[in-house]
């Protein structure tokens, strides 16, 4: 087995991931990340590529994404429809992919005796990809149906359009949603599609994690067996250039109507500084102090004491963008009768709260261990567990570094909460989106 490891052997688990977790890369450039777990004769599969929508060329908005879609309809080796198939036939369950702004990971869960196969399957649409004019148009529409239901026909479906264009205007990678332009993927041609895998779907671009009732050698030893011959790519992908967190030049209002909707509602948007790294740290604990359940306070001002909003899981969210800078969003659905200006306004008092640092030890620790409890929980299925192996090799660095995580939040602050709010959720770093509903009473 040639390449090089940068970890030899298991390494033992840690208190917030006490699994062991190998790691080993190929010559090729491919990092391969194990993590053994025997309770279940399963695996997961998950490969991650450096490529989302802030790598979209600039006249092709929503490419990532239409590749997500591409991977599925065959390859050297595979024809149309077989690798869903194949995966099913032996076994194989949550079969599927996303695309975000920063990142297309793929994954499924097989028996273990199935491996080989997933294994196979994967390297299989990396080294020789295959699409027709036919599988184009067809993915083109599927995609279509995609953002009509999920984007067009939802009520405040656009949300994520119209706050990036505007957070992150002049043409910035961050500037749309990875559904990006239907119309314009409807005219790319066939040099663009294999100039673009070529350049991002390559080994030396991707992280594969494999959990399960696995050894690392074994496992290393089949993904030299079936990735080793995939060439590198022509060179590392040229990163679109990253643009630093300055504040916006708002506060920014943009209204518009919602006519599938007979409520108002409102988002809240700041740029902030990406992660990894100690202020999205902050930020993460800070969002679910606002807006994390029930007790969260964001739902105690002004679902309990105040009756403005309706009840929401997550009122509150800090994106983890990796590029240059990221998102704060505060996400929220008037009462009836209450208008989303009026909505907005209450919000601010409760952000300048945090920023003034009167912050109740209480709510610290409830959001300590609402972070907690949910990570524990990503933890169990071994398909999200080699997703976060995944996330921490590419961003971090080091797949085992994910055990610090647990420890990175629990450290965060009062104080570092006051330091966030006051310096990145200010109203001139605000770009506020309202959403009105068709209701005339909605206006209050």
């Amino acid at each position: 087995m040639t390449g090089t490891d940068s970890t030899a052997g298991a390494a033992g688990g840690r208190p917030g991931f006490p699994w062991p977790v190998a790691e080993h890369r190929l010559a090729n450039g491919l990092r391969v990340v194990v993590s053994p777990d025997r309770p279940a004769p399963v695996a997961a599969v998950n490969l991650w590529y450096r490529v989302g929508s802030r790598h979209d060329p600039a006249e092709l908005p929503g490419l990532a994404h239409l590749f997500e879609h591409l991977m599925f309809e065959g390859s050297e080796q595979v024809g149309r429809g077989e690798h869903t198939a194949l995966l099913h036939a032996a076994g194989a369950d949550g079969v599927n992919a996303s695309t975000t702004l920063d990142r297309t990971e793929y994954h499924q869960t097989v028996p273990a005796g199935a491996l080989d196969l997933a294994l196979w399957l994967e390297a299989d649409r990396m080294a020789g990809l295959r699409w027709s004019g036919d599988v184009l148009r067809n993915q083109v529409a599927v995609v279509r149906r995609e953002h009509h239901q999920q984007h067009l026909g939802t009520p405040y479906g656009r949300w994520q359009e119209f706050a990036l264009a505007s957070v992150y205007p002049g043409g910035h990678p961050y500037g749309h949603p990875p559904i990006g332009s239907v119309e314009r993927l409807a005219e790319v041609d066939q040099g663009t599609l294999a100039a673009f895998h070529g350049r991002h779907y390559a080994p030396d671009n991707a992280v594969l994690t494999v959990v399960g009732a696995v050894r690392p050698d074994e496992v290393f030893a089949k993904a030299e067996r079936y990735f080793g011959g995939v060439p590198a790519g022509p060179a590392s992908p040229p990163e679109p250039p990253a643009r630093p967190p300055e504040p916006l030049p708002g506060p920014v209002l943009r209204r518009e109507t919602e006519e599938r909707a007979d409520t108002d509602r409102v988002y809240l948007v700041h740029r902030v500084p990406p992660a990894p790294g100690p202020d999205h740290d902050a930020l993460t604990v800070l969002a679910a102090l606002l807006g994390r359940g029930r007790g969260a306070l964001l739902h105690r001002r002004l679902v309990v004491e105040r009756p403005l909003a309706r009840a929401e899981e997550r009122a509150a969210f800090a994106w983890g963008l990796t590029h240059g800078s990221s998102l704060f969003t505060v996400g929220l659905t008037a009462l009836r009768g209450t208008g989303g200006d009026r909505l907005a306004a209450a919000v601010e008092p409760v952000l300048d709260e945090i920023a003034a640092g009167r912050i109740d030890p209480s709510d610290l620790e409830r959001a300590r261990a609402v972070l907690h409890a949910a990570w524990l929980r990503s933890l169990t299925p071994f398909g999200s567990r080699a997703d976060e192996l995944a996330r921490h090799a590419a961003l971090h660095g080091r797949a085992d570094g994910i055990g610090d995580r647990p420890a990175r939040l629990a450290a965060v602050t009062a104080a570092d909460l006051a330091r966030v709010a006051r310096t990145h959720l200010g109203r001139e770093n605000r770009f506020a989106l309202v959403f009105t509903g068709t209701t005339k009473e909605n206006r209050g």
